[in-house]
């Protein structure tokens, strides 16, 4: 074995350009996602309080929005509705003329090539505020499975590209890929939240999307963070039901779930880099604690090597304009 001084592993890290050379994870514009609040309106562009930089959009606000992104060369949006009126069963969230629906026909009229994925879930959409069909104080798994399937299936006949169920029904995989399939959307492909956590880093978010459940959490259905075998689990169960890519949701504090999913199974695997963490970065730049450039491509960084090949993100923007600048 050679060692010291024969061996030194500093050689490579003298420069920039030797450092970049021999780099081993990579965040590109091509792995990123930006998510979008689109509420039910017009002439909406209001600033997420908990967010600063990200906004609330009316439907016919969006196509500035979504050209400066596509010039951005960003590859995707992600869109999450906020009605204007909400019931016990969300039913809103089928509307073919629903908030959701009127933003992706907008967007593929503004910026055809820009890929867009729905959230499909009631949780928006539901006046307790829980993800699924709410019978006495439980939330009924089967009931709610027929409502996200006409969902998805709705979101597909608007034109969206990816649906992306982040409900955490059992089941709720296949019951979509059956309601697609069978009405002609075949090529329309699932992006499953196999593991989303009951995280407290989504406040900022329930805030924007006006989604906090009303009465209880949402630990009956989404994961327990102490678990990480369960995952496996999950996710083995989305792939077998027809999901075509797999996400993980809180990113930074589960590198270790994404590590463990991406070892396990070879399917492309999202991690969502959430609200509260992004939230926490920009509270601590604001104070001047950390350098926001080198802390927001550090965390994503680490996203991409703990094996993450799409990063969902709320600096999606920011990050673009920085390595298009290099």
């Amino acid at each position: 074995m050679v060692v010291f001084p024969q061996l030194r592993l500093r050689r490579l890290r003298r420069t920039e350009m030797l450092r970049a050379l021999v780099r081993e994870s990579r965040v590109d514009i091509g792995d990123l996602v930006y998510p979008i609040f689109v509420a039910e309106g017009r002439g909406i562009k209001e600033e997420i309080p908990s967010m600063p930089g990200i906004f609330r959009f009316s439907p016919d606000q969006l196509p500035v929005e979504v050209e400066e992104i596509a010039e951005l060369k960003i590859p995707a949006v992600l869109l999450f509705g906020i009605p204007e009126h909400k019931d016990e069963v969300g039913s809103p969230a089928c509307d073919p003329e629903g908030v959701v629906q009127q933003a992706v026909r907008t967007i593929k009229h503004s910026a055809p090539k820009l890929l867009v994925i729905t959230d499909v879930c009631l949780c928006e959409y539901t006046s307790h505020g829980h993800c699924g069909i709410v019978v006495g104080d439980q939330i009924d798994n089967d009931r709610t499975l027929p409502l996200l399937a006409r969902m998805a299936l709705s979101h597909a006949e608007a034109g969206a590209d990816i649906v992306a169920p982040s409900d955490m029904m059992d089941g709720r995989v296949k019951a979509i890929r059956e309601m697609l399939d069978t009405n002609g959307f075949q090529h329309i492909p699932i992006l499953s939240y196999a593991a989303k956590y009951a995280s407290a880093f989504y406040g900022p978010f329930r805030e924007a999307a006006e989604s906090a459940p009303q009465f209880g959490d949402r630990r009956s259905y989404q994961m327990d963070p102490p678990n990480v075998r369960e995952v496996l689990r999950e996710v083995e169960q989305d792939i077998a039901e027809g999901a075509d890519i797999i996400m993980i949701k809180p990113a930074l504090a589960y590198l270790d779930v994404i590590r463990q999913v991406r070892n396990t199974f070879n399917c492309p695997l999202a991690a969502y880099n959430v609200s509260g963490e992004y939230a926490m970065v920009k509270a601590a730049v604001r104070q001047g604690w950390l350098d926001e450039r080198k802390t927001i491509l550090e965390i994503l960084t680490a996203i991409k090597r703990a094996g993450a090949d799409i990063i969902i993100t709320y600096h999606a923007k920011e990050v673009a304009s920085w390595l298009q600048s290099v």
